[in-house]
């Protein structure tokens, strides 16, 4: 096995020992603490917890959207940990999606536009790109709607619209950061029933940091995370009967 292989060929995400300190200058604030974690593929996982306890740090240090100082991560096999910042942003291109909870659409942009946005800046050519993203847009129903500015979309349906774009390259990894967090509780479970059912039919990965435990229930595991570490997990089952005490909440 070479440095940068796994032993499990169906861990999509593997990361040990993974630590991120942050100077501030009058202060250096530990965000991650020695996090270790394996996701399989196919797998929808959660990551809750307090505000400042690390959750968007550990998505965005696993995504090699942040550096870290010590630890190793591993996606779909490859180290990410010492990669070149032009090689890391060409791996994340081809390799995963990104969804936020404020949407990042171009408003001059139509909604095929901005899923076909990615592929254009990778070299795709035009009239693929357009295919592929007409093809994204038909996965979360909304090809009726392709030429449609973001200003001319409901809240909901501009998140399928980022979803749509996160998927366009059919990556092994889709990462979420709150996305359901400015929708109302309505919309928010018709966008959850989107993600579950593109995990369920196409087994895509996805890892998705929530404030809410409903949300956090739809996953097949939920992190709890504390002070820069890991302090529980807990299953789909173990999640969804906290929430229906009325726990649950971070």
């Amino acid at each position: 096995m070479t440095s940068n292989s796994i032993a499990v060929p169906d861990v999509v995400i593997e990361a040990r020992d993974v630590h991120k300190t942050y100077d501030t200058g009058n202060i250096q604030v530990k965000a991650l603490r020695g996090v270790s974690l394996e996701v399989p593929r196919g797998e929808m996982v959660a990551i809750m917890g307090p505000s400042g306890c690390g959750k968007t740090t550990l998505l965005n240090c696993l995504s090699g959207l942040d550096d870290f100082e010590a630890g190793v991560v591993l996606i779909n096999g490859t180290d990410i940990t010492r990669m070149a910042d032009d090689r890391k942003t060409e791996f994340r291109a081809r390799d995963m999606g990104f969804v936020f909870q404020t949407y990042n659409l171009l408003p001059v942009l139509s909604a095929v536009e901005n899923v076909e946005l990615p592929l254009i800046v990778s070299g795709t050519k035009p009239k693929v790109a357009r295919e592929m993203a007409l093809a994204s847009l038909d996965r979360v129903h909304l090809r009726d709607v392709a030429n449609n500015r973001p200003s001319q979309l409901s809240g909901g349906q501009r998140q399928r619209v980022t979803i749509a774009r996160a998927l366009v390259n059919r990556p092994a990894i889709m990462w979420a950061d709150e996305p359901t967090g400015a929708l109302d509780s309505a919309t928010a479970n018709e966008i959850m029933d989107l993600i579950a059912d593109l995990n369920r039919s196409e087994r895509q990965t996805c890892v998705l940091v929530t404030h809410d435990p409903k949300v956090a229930a739809r996953c097949h595991r939920t992190i709890q995370m504390a002070d820069g570490l890991i302090a529980t997990e807990m299953s789909q089952d173990e999640m969804r009967a906290e929430v229906a005490a009325g726990g649950g909440a971070h």
